[in-house]
């Protein structure tokens, strides 16, 4: 055990120091393959997803899918760090993607790579190192899915300081669209949309939705974007504004589109439908198992890969999520070295 964190750590460094942002991720995805090659473990690849089934695969059993993710966002211009650096100090491994989500992905690859040759099994095992995550792409988990055999109930590697989070808030990003009249800005001009758009915050301002989650609670709308006009002397045609929406597992993403589209003074299209929330029951096995060994639970209120699965699922891992997406951006080493045992011990529980 102790050989196969240091060997998780050793890929997570490697990991790092290659360029793996969404669509871009063929380094990556070729390290994680020679991991598997030196465990003599037999996968899969399409596109920049890798996959693998453990060696005792039985289609009568149930099965439990493992699942990171090992793109990146890009890093942002606060880094004083190289994001590509994989740099240790003081217990802390820094690094562009350390965080979100190499932490959590090399724990669960460790965590198969132990059980892979176990007999006897309750549970099939597949892990799953998915591209595209970051971006909602077509060609990461959702394209593997139909795939796969039956999945009964999914872990999803995220940073969520190894707590259990069983319900995860959906997203919605709707844009709306404010009409007016396009003038010179010299003369009168009573239609103008930025002016327009005054009513368009309050009513955003006012929204409100009766179903509140114990876990998520209520949904929240936040306006993120803001464009109209692009001359100091012209009074523009439209304003188009950004809704994001994060909904409670009390809504479907559709339900909550009929409801703003029904009270919208404006245009309002949404992007996408698709990334909905998610819930687990509390008398889950997985879920008790996590209170057999004192696992926190909670509602997530950030969207991860749970969104594109329609099958329960838990979501947890090392790492925090406020360090995601943030300069200079790291993990602890033991985080990573509490993980893998920790995964052991909630999937011992059930299997």
């Amino acid at each position: 055990m102790e050989l196969l964190i240091t060997n998780a750590i050793k890929l997570l460094k490697d990991l790092i120091t290659m360029e793996s942002f969404s669509f871009n991720e063929d380094k990556s995805a070729d390290r994680i393959e020679n991991w598997f090659k030196s465990y003599d473990i037999d996968f899969i690849r399409k596109n920049n997803n890798i996959y693998a089934f453990n060696k005792c695969f039985d289609h009568s059993k149930p099965t439990i899918l493992l699942n990171s993710h090992h793109d990146t966002v890009k890093p942002n211009k606060g880094y004083t760090n190289d994001p590509f650096e994989s740099k240790v100090e003081n217990g802390k491994l820094y690094g562009l993607g350390s965080n979100d989500a190499g932490g959590a992905l090399v724990s669960l690859i460790a965590v198969f790579t132990y059980l892979y040759s176990k007999e006897n099994l309750k549970y099939n095992l597949v892990i799953l190192a998915s591209a595209e995550e970051e971006s909602s792409g077509n060609n990461g988990i959702a394209s593997i899915i139909p795939l796969l055999p039956e999945i009964d109930f999914a872990i999803i590697g995220e940073p969520t300081l190894m707590k259990m989070a069983i319900a995860e808030k959906g997203l919605i990003v709707f844009d709306l669209k404010v009409k007016g009249t396009s003038s010179h800005a010299a003369h009168v001009n009573h239609d103008n949309p930025i002016i327009n758009s005054i009513d368009i915050l309050n009513w955003i301002n006012n929204l409100h939705f009766e179903k509140k989650s114990n876990l998520l609670g209520t949904v929240k709308t936040t306006v993120t974007q803001i464009n109209s006009g692009n001359q100091h002397n012209v009074v523009p045609s439209e304003l188009v504004l950004v809704l994001d929406v994060r909904v409670n597992e009390c809504y479907t993403n559709k339900e909550i589109f009929e409801l703003l589209k029904v009270s919208a003074p404006c245009e309002i299209k949404p992007r996408s439908l698709n990334l909905n929330s998610s819930f687990i029951s509390i008398d889950h096995p997985i879920v008790k198992g996590g209170s057999i060994i004192n696992i926190e639970k909670y509602g997530s209120p950030t969207l991860s890969d749970q969104s594109k699965i329609n099958f329960p699922s838990i979501k947890i891992g090392p790492g925090d999520s406020t360090r995601s997406h943030t300069a200079n951006e790291f993990i602890y080493l033991n985080e990573i070295k509490k993980a893998i045992p920790k995964y052991l011990d909630l999937l011992n529980t059930i299997i």
